[in-house]
């Protein structure tokens, strides 16, 4: 399997082989929405694409992430560490929040 960094790397030397869009942000970000919206289309209708289409918006963030100069895998590496650390607290309908500052101190500190 491709660490994100090969992944991005892949993404952005194919849509320069294709001649895809390499500068236009704005166009990237909608083509992204639109790749996760065929995703949800896909898991929404119980179609077999839903792995290729999900594969899509990762290919396609990657090229977004080339793009604009940022190191995907360094990112989601740091991201998934501050996560890791967050404490979070269930309102009464059950959706998880992010705890307080206060809170989250007590729960590591505890």
């Amino acid at each position: 399997m491709a660490d994100l960094r090969e992944v991005q790397r892949r993404a952005w030397a194919n849509k320069l082989a294709k001649g895809f869009n390499v500068t236009d942000v704005p166009m990237e970000f909608g083509l992204t929405m639109e790749e996760l919206a065929e995703a949800f289309s896909a898991w929404r209708k119980g179609k077999s694409s839903l792995g290729g289409e999900l594969a899509d918006v990762v290919i396609f963030l990657a090229g977004l992430a080339e793009m604009t100069g940022v190191d995907l895998d360094a990112e989601v590496e740091r991201k998934l560490a501050v996560n890791e650390q967050r404490a979070y607290e269930r309102l009464p309908n059950g959706t998880p929040v992010k705890a307080s500052l206060r809170e989250q101190l007590e729960v590591r500190h505890g």
